[in-house]
């Protein structure tokens, strides 16, 4: 996909689901973190703390006793309206969601002490700007070869021919020339079974591992014969692959 395409898949999914998936019944062997503890850990009370990509602010919404102000945002209006209802529901008081591109934050220089991103697209450049001197950037992004039996199944996907050494080369330069040092890269592959084909559909559906998803006349069969083949005592097996990235702002 590129960037426009990206966008108006991802307004379609807020629309529908806001971006939860806690339905789907899914086990993980070998995660080796949970990205929003980790943004958590690196968080002082006094914290101002912006979330790039934060779709439905579910998760944001757990850790607001970590900073001092949590500002969400997203380049989807449908996501940010079911964070707002989220907000309303948990009745948090230290938490903003706003529709804004995140190329152009509408904040001032050096305006918070950390910034995250998971799984969604951010501007070095932009990220950098916004944040204290010494402040931190934590992400954590999807790996070109996460799902990859499943990818290798449709014989297409997303990222399926981007090299992972290029990309990791390529997004390190990036935050370096932005302003970036202190650099530190992890990466996990875990195992996933999943409970059923209905959430794999699901999952298909509403996110773009597979491009145009039941788009075609035989996309439906292929995941049937993919959780017959890959079916295990404990689910139907795939992977996730993510790298997180923290680096201070010089």
């Amino acid at each position: 996909m590129n960037r426009m395409e990206d966008k108006q898949f991802y307004e379609k999914a807020g629309a529908i689901n806001g971006w939860d998936f806690s339905h789907i019944q899914v086990t993980v062997e070998g995660k080796r973190w949970d990205f929003f503890e980790e943004v958590a850990r690196s968080c002082r009370k006094s914290d101002l703390l912006l979330d790039i990509g934060t779709g439905g602010g579910e998760r944001l919404l757990t850790m607001t006793d970590s900073a001092l102000l949590l500002v969400g945002i997203d380049h989807s209006p449908a996501m940010i309206r079911t964070a707002d209802t989220n907000r309303q529901k948990a009745a948090k008081s230290n938490v903003r969601f706003l529709h804004m591109e995140a190329e152009a934050i509408a904040f001032p220089a050096g305006f918070f002490n950390l910034v995250s991103c998971r799984q969604s697209f951010y501007s070095a450049q932009e990220t950098a700007r916004v944040l204290v001197q010494g402040g931190l950037f934590l992400t954590q992004q999807v790996s070109p070869h996460d799902k990859l039996n499943l990818k290798q199944a449709f014989g297409r996907g997303q990222g399926l021919e981007t090299d992972a050494a290029d990309l990791r080369e390529r997004v390190l330069s990036e935050l370096e020339e932005a302003g970036f040092g202190d650099l530190r890269y992890n990466e996990y592959d875990a195992a996933e079974y999943y409970a059923s084909y209905e959430d794999l559909d699901y999952l298909l559906q509403m996110t773009p591992i597979i491009p145009g998803f039941g788009e075609q006349e035989n996309d439906r069969a292929i995941l049937r014969k993919f959780c017959e083949k890959n079916r295990t005592a404990k689910g139907i097996r795939t992977n996730s692959k993510r790298f997180m990235i923290a680096a201070a702002k010089k």
